[in-house]
């Protein structure tokens, strides 16, 4: 008999977001009419710029992509002002850099930490290669880490910290003084998911000069409209850069991926009316869900928002089944650990979905 992993046996799968394909199939929907406001996307779609450079270059699949990226690293070095010797770039979005850190920094046995509720794909990375789980703490009633349940956690077997901020799923940001506070208790390498930072008016990027122990993971998959093109990126010191250049893929990023993301960071207009259009977005999904007394809605600096749903009578589970067979896809969040069974997440839309959004909520719900 074929012998599996141990770990890999024993992992909860991870779950996505229901498609928009998936639900219409399911319900007998018109695809076209579907909202979707469960996976974080960006709802002004990808620049026109990255589209027409793709059409341009569709001749080019049978080729082999850059392996070094080096001018792909400059322009993402610009956007970020950084040193394009700080910058490592990953073809599965921020998921295969991910996994790099797992590989470079971890080997059996070594615990990271993450705090609760949070983006869990990190463990979800980390557990298969044979790194342990170290649960810290994430304050849902006020949108705020706990520090020190961090830093209670950090042993001689702590390799990596995950600080998610804007945090995923509740929008709450992480002040600096308790960033550098973690960082400055610590040789482990401290990663600060930085995925929806282009939401907020934080920055950190600026730590790296100052701190050895620090790695920022961004992705072109929120504000620059690549989800589906998988690009990601980090960026440390040349040191940590050069160690993980060693063990991820030399051919991940592929040549149409290169292509768009290049053409993306050269549309500044783009990128300005993306931003502008998601805190339109966001702004009026608060505003108009907070009217509901059904609803606790909680502030966000990031491009959805968390919803706690238990005063309405339904669990997460039960509101967004019956969303969806209205055409709507909202984040049931009961698979995120540190959170019971009635809070979803609402992703940005356009203004129109976001109207539409409220009113079949409105009539679920009251």
């Amino acid at each position: 008999m074929i012998k599996i992993n141990k770990v890999v046996k024993e992992l909860d799968p991870y779950v996505p977001g229901r498609s928009v394909d998936d639900i219409a199939k399911t319900y007998g929907l018109e695809p076209e009419n579907i909202i979707k406001l469960g996976s974080n996307e960006n709802p002004m779609g990808p620049s026109p710029k990255a589209v027409e450079a793709l059409k341009k270059n569709l001749k080019l699949i049978h080729q082999y992509p850059e392996s070094n990226l080096e001018t792909l690293k400059g322009e993402i070095a610009e956007y970020s002002q950084v040193s394009p010797s700080n910058v490592i770039i990953g073809g599965d979005g921020a998921d295969e850099i991910i996994d790099v850190l797992g590989k470079t920094f971890t080997e059996p046995g070594d615990e990271f930490i993450v705090p609760i509720p949070g983006y869990m794909y990190y463990e979800f990375m980390l557990k298969i290669q044979g790194a342990v789980p170290v649960y810290a703490k994430w304050d849902v009633p006020s949108n705020t880490l706990d520090v020190n349940s961090v830093l209670d956690t950090i042993t001689p077997k702590t390799k990596l910290i995950f600080l998610c901020t804007p945090n995923n799923p509740t929008g709450g940001l992480i002040p600096r003084p308790d960033l550098i506070k973690i960082i400055e208790n610590t040789d482990a390498l401290v990663v600060v998911d930085e995925a929806y930072i282009e939401f907020s008016d934080h920055r950190n990027v600026d730590l790296l000069e100052k701190y050895e122990n620090v790695f920022i993971l961004r992705t072109f998959s929120k504000v620059l409209g690549l989800a589906g093109m998988r690009i990601g990126y980090g960026l440390s010191n040349p040191t940590v850069i050069e160690y993980m250049h060693r063990v991820k893929p030399v051919f991940s990023l592929t040549k149409l991926s290169e292509v768009a993301a290049s053409a993306t960071l050269n549309d500044e207009e783009y990128i300005k009316k993306s931003t502008e259009l998601s805190l339109k977005s966001r702004e009026l999904l608060y505003t108009e869900m907070s009217k509901f007394n059904e609803l606790t809605v909680y502030e966000s600096a990031s491009n959805y928002i968390l919803v706690d749903v238990r005063k309405t009578g339904f669990t997460a589970k039960e509101l967004t089944q019956k969303l969806m067979e209205k055409g709507v896809i909202v984040r049931d969040c009961t698979s995120f650990k540190g959170i019971d069974e009635y809070w979803i997440r609402v992703s940005v839309g356009t203004m129109e979905e976001d109207e539409r959004f409220i009113k079949i909520l409105g009539k679920l719900i009251n």
